[in-house]
């Protein structure tokens, strides 16, 4: 029969004539056959299916051996003995391997048809211990998912024992780290897929059945996964033993790893990233939860280097699996707990901010209501995050703009899940910061590192380094040997011009500028810091030049060395000629104003008036509560003052022993005007009846402009400067002590600008104090900034009697902030003034983003202006400019936008954005709109330089001709520069060395990041970009 059988097969007989025949082969095996024939069926039936050519063949050696097996077991037995299975397994059959998944097919086959029988428990035996082996060899998937199969079918074949079934599932674990996939294509991953899950179910039923098997066995799985072995990646396919551990394990488990001494960082990394990248693995359950909980328990454990190491590592890897359909849910679960949990920096979040848009427009285009839910739930993510880390508007314009069609998340539910999430908040548990290594930006600026709150002077040093005409005079400055603020000035400003790295660390000018109250590391007010700033400069050279005179008038027995290093020093601010007086400190030349003030009393007309020097201007809103009940620019109400004065005089908590300086409070007239008769007896009751008719009336008037202002959606940095210079009606509390009345009297003060600065500095004084909860708030309300503005100069033909000229005595360089009717002389004859309008282009705005004045992140927009400027500025529509407040105020039309706009287009990539450590292209649109589109940024500081001017200054230097360029630098300054650019590049050439040495193992040290900024809602330093990994050969298995 046998040779009628293996003739048959192998003929060329037509396939369904070879099928009957086999069919009547098959119903023979019920007749009785000698042990012989039976035995040459066994051998025929057992080489056709495992050496069979073609499925035909091994399908009859199949269905021969089950039935002769089946009628004649005891043959069967006896031929079917432990010989010959331990044969297969370690020889294999002929040419057949013995790791072919074939043998482990004819021996389950086999163990069937011999269940019966009493040697199946030697076979068992046998395969308890081949078994065991086989895994030891780490089979390949194919063989190792049919050994399982094999083993799930007859569990009696399992290694036996606590010791062996323990070796068993470990060695099991490692096998499944070695899988790797064998083809690309979906029906080979789905095979392979197929096979990983065979496996995993194999270790759950025996972890099942043996509890004792489990814990040891996830500690060989940590042990594989935490290995630092660079030349052995774990498979992604242990994946599939995450769903088998039960969840009431994590709190135990997790608690285990992060407080075990004995498991190092470097491996606890190493492990997370790998479980991360599980996330690849299609339909493992569990994944993200076990990863949120390692990453919770290692911040319970306050191990933030390792959290920082892996989010930074894997962020955009755990991104771009949201690509996938399959895995998508996990994947966004983990994304958004390391985006909200790590709050102390942005660079997290602003590696996936260049990849966000075009998810986004995906999810759109799918159309899936899977789709739709998820890009919900991502929208809200990424709102949180843009709210968290404001300030970066010229990275999330184009993210608001692909989502404004979504909802979007109340603030109150933002701060709750970011409250909910972080896991720490204190930059003071890291490292001290420092920003990557890379070249400059595309715009060729440099930005400035922050150095833990430090973005309040970056901020205002860049727009004073893109002040030009200032910057070039302060390069040009002769300074060598002085170690004076202005030489470390002038060195910040050399680095920022010629510096070949991407930002620069101001450490030392920080220290020497820092105004001794400002507590470090914290959030200051820049405005604040401008003025100390600029009045030290101004101290200074002051105080040299006095120093000069004083040692040209000693007597000639003094040492002549020493009377040249005095005159050295004392000349060295004047290198840079001026036209004006040579008594004049730069920054006076550059930012010094005057400011007349004039009071009249109602009652019996004589006028007092005043000259103050200022450096800026603080613009205040007006109070609409003020307004509507006593009209514009009076105040008779206390409570009104509590809600609405803004103290400007930052600079009175100055150190016991220096004079604080004597500034103009300017609170658009609604503050609190004194005079020296402040502290006389305001118990006089208010003189109404002497104020007449016509007065009483500009009042009205005034009421009527003011509320017509109010009334705009939108005020303008005109409507301020307006309001500022509109006449004030002193009445109520606020009543003028008129020396020549002898008495509290109603009076009008009026202000007026006599000479104008260079540079013209705006602050609008967003903070207030509110009483009642003795904070600061901030005034969220939008301003518009025109890009031209016409500013009433009102100079006077005749030489002034009450002051002599300069800076007045008692009052330094200073903002105008405190009390102008303090010290006002009486005078008889008012003067005749000339009415001009003098044209100022916007040159920078530092920008507040936060809610109050003790936190938030400041930023700055800037671009470069030139004395001439570009052509067509001053000459611009009577929209854009201010008149004399006396005469009229402005239309209620808003500034020409339409001017500002052709004037941005002729000069593309004019504006900068500088954000600390970043500096990028923007434009004039971005500026104007940044208010509407980030409520919480808002202008705070404008700088406006004046047109047509040279500012007074000789455009050469003893180095040359230099219009329109920076001047050369001294030679100690440009050896320094040199110096670092060399020391950079040597960093860089390590840097790379460092990185190709260690290309294929994750780096476990802290990455410093460059920003300490921690105060919400704003945050400072570099961002970082850059593309995602792509997906692992199993994840291709989603489409």
């Amino acid at each position: 029969m046998d040779k009628i059988l293996e003739g048959l097969v192998s003929s060329s007989h037509p396939l369904p004539l070879k099928r009957v025949i086999v069919r009547r082969v098959v119903e023979s095996a019920e007749t009785p056959l000698s042990q012989a024939q039976c035995r040459a069926m066994f051998a025929l039936s057992t080489r056709l299916v495992l050496q069979g050519p073609d499925p035909f063949q091994r399908q009859v050696g199949r269905q021969v051996l089950e039935a002769y097996g089946r009628y004649h077991r005891a043959e069967f037995e006896a031929f079917f003995n432990r010989g010959l299975v331990l044969g297969l397994l370690q020889r294999g059959y002929g040419e057949l391997s013995n790791r072919d998944p074939a043998i482990l097919d004819y021996i389950q086959a086999g163990l069937r048809l011999i269940m019966s029988c009493p040697s199946v428990l030697e076979l068992f035996e046998l395969l308890q211990v081949e078994a065991l082996r086989l895994v030891c060899e780490r089979p390949a998937p194919p063989l190792c998912a049919r050994l399982c199969q094999l083993l799930g079918d007859f569990p009696q074949c399992l290694p036996r024992g606590r010791k062996l079934s323990l070796a068993f599932c470990q060695q099991l674990v490692r096998s499944i780290a070695h899988f790797q996939s064998q083809g690309s294509r979906e029906a080979e991953l789905r095979l392979y897929v197929s096979q990983v899950t065979q496996v995993s179910g194999l270790l759950r039923s025996v972890w099942k059945a043996e509890p004792d098997t489990l814990l040891p066995s996830l500690q060989e799985l940590f042990a594989v996964i935490s290995a630092a072995d660079t030349s052995f990646e774990p498979s992604v396919a242990l994946a599939s033993l995450v769903q088998h551990i039960p969840l009431q394990m994590i709190t135990v488990l997790i608690r285990s790893l992060t407080t075990d001494p004995n498991v190092k960082d470097a491996s606890m990394t190493q492990a997370l990233c790998r479980m991360i990248d599980w996330l690849s693995w299609p339909l493992a359950q569990h994944v993200e939860t076990w990863v949120i909980a390692l990453l919770k328990g290692l911040a319970a454990v306050q191990k933030f280097t390792i959290l920082i190491d892996v989010t930074l590592l894997k962020i955009e890897l755990v991104f771009n699996r949201l690509w996938f359909p399959l895995v998508r849910p996990g994947a966004l679960a983990v994304l958004s707990h390391m985006l909200l949990s790590f709050q102390h920096s942005p660079e997290a979040f602003h590696l996936i901010v260049p990849h966000v848009v075009s998810l986004v427009h995906s999810f759109k285009r799918d159309g899936l209501p899977s789709s739709t839910a998820f890009l919900m739930q991502f929208t809200e993510l990424i709102h949180c995050m843009m709210y968290h880390y404001s300030g970066f508007p010229e990275l999330y314009e184009p993210i608001l703009e692909a989502v404004k069609d979504m909802p979007k998340p109340t603030e109150e539910k933002i701060k709750l899940i970011l409250s909910q999430s972080a896991w720490t908040s204190q930059s003071s548990s890291l490292p001290s910061c420092l920003s990557r290594l890379s070249g400059k930006s595309e715009t060729g600026k440099t930005g400035l590192i922050n150095l833990g709150n430090t973005c309040y002077m970056n901020s205002v040093i860049q727009a004073l380094f893109m002040a030009t005409d200032f910057r070039r005079h302060v390069l040009s400055l002769n300074l060598n040997g002085c170690n004076s603020l202005m030489r470390k000035l002038q060195h910040l400003f050399a680095f920022l011009a010629h510096t070949q790295r991407e930002a620069y660390a101001p450490r030392i000018f920080f220290e020497a500028s820092r105004p001794p109250w400002f507590t470090p590391r914290s959030q200051q007010d820049c405005s604040e810091y401008l003025r100390f700033l600029l009045d030290r400069l101004h101290e200074e050279e002051r105080t040299l030049k006095a120093l000069s005179s004083a040692k040209n008038s000693e007597s000639i027995t003094n040492e002549e060395s020493q009377t040249q290093e005095a005159v050295h020093k004392a000349q060295v601010f004047a290198e840079a000629p001026c036209m004006g007086s040579e008594e004049r400190t730069l920054i006076e030349k550059m930012f010094g104003g005057k400011l007349k003030t004039m009071i009249c009393c109602l009652n019996c007309k004589s006028m007092s008036q005043k000259e103050e020097a200022f450096t800026d201007l603080s613009l205040a809103f007006c109070p609409p509560t003020s307004l509507e009940d006593v009209g514009p620019k009076c105040m008779e109400h206390s409570e009104v003052k509590d809600d609405y004065m803004v103290q400007t005089n930052t600079l009175t908590t100055s150190p016991a022993g220096e004079t604080p300086l004597s500034n103009l409070e300017v609170n658009g007239g609604c503050d609190t005007v004194m005079n020296e008769g402040a502290t006389k007896d305001f118990s006089t009751e208010p003189n109404s009846e002497n104020t007449t008719n016509s007065e009483l009336s500009k009042v009205q008037d005034n009421r009527d402009v003011s509320q017509r202002l109010i009334g705009r959606n939108t005020l303008s940095v005109t409507d301020l400067l307006n309001y500022f210079l509109a006449p004030e009606i002193l009445s109520g509390d606020n009543k003028y002590y008129c020396e020549k009345c002898a008495s509290l009297q109603n009076a009008e003060k009026t202000m007026q600008i006599i000479e104008e600065p260079e540079y013209l500095i705006l602050t609008l004084l967003r903070f207030s104090y509110d009483p009642k909860c003795h904070i600061r708030r901030k005034i969220l309300d939008n301003v518009s900034l025109p890009l031209v503005l016409e500013l009433p100069v009102k100079r006077a033909t005749s030489p002034l009697a009450v002051v002599s000229g300069g800076w007045s005595a008692g009052v330094e360089i200073s903002d105008i902030g405190e009390n102008l009717a303090k010290k006002l002389k009486p005078s008889g004859a008012d003067e005749v003034t000339c009415p001009q309008l003098v044209p100022y282009v916007l040159s920078s705005v530092v920008v507040h983003s936060g809610v109050s004045s003790e936190s938030g992140h400041y930023y700055s927009y800037a671009r470069n202006v030139t004395g001439s400027g570009p052509s067509g500025l001053c000459h611009q529509s009577t929209a854009l400019s201010l008149v004399s407040p006396q005469d009229k105020f402005l239309a209620e039309d808003s500034p020409c936008t339409i001017v500002e706009n052709d004037l941005d287009a002729e000069m593309p990539r004019e504006w900068f954005l500088f954000n600390d450590s970043r500096v990028t292209f923007t434009s004039f649109q971005s500026v104007q709109k940044i208010t509407s589109r980030f409520p919480k940024d808002t202008a705070y500081v404008l700088f406006y330089k004046k047109q047509n001017s040279t500012c007074g200054f000789n455009t050469s230097s003893a180095n040359g001709l230099w219009v329109n360029g920076d001047p050369p630098l001294q030679k100690d300054l440009m050896d320094a520069i040199t110096k670092d650019n060399k020391l950079y590049l040597q960093e860089q050439e390590l840097s790379a060395r460092t990185q190709a040495l260690q290309a294929a193992s994750a780096s476990c040290s802290f990455r410093p990041n460059g920003f300490d900024d921690n105060d919400p809602p704003g945050s400072c330093g570099p961002t970082g970009g850059g593309g995602g990994g792509g997906f692992s050969t199993v994840g291709r298995l989603v489409f």
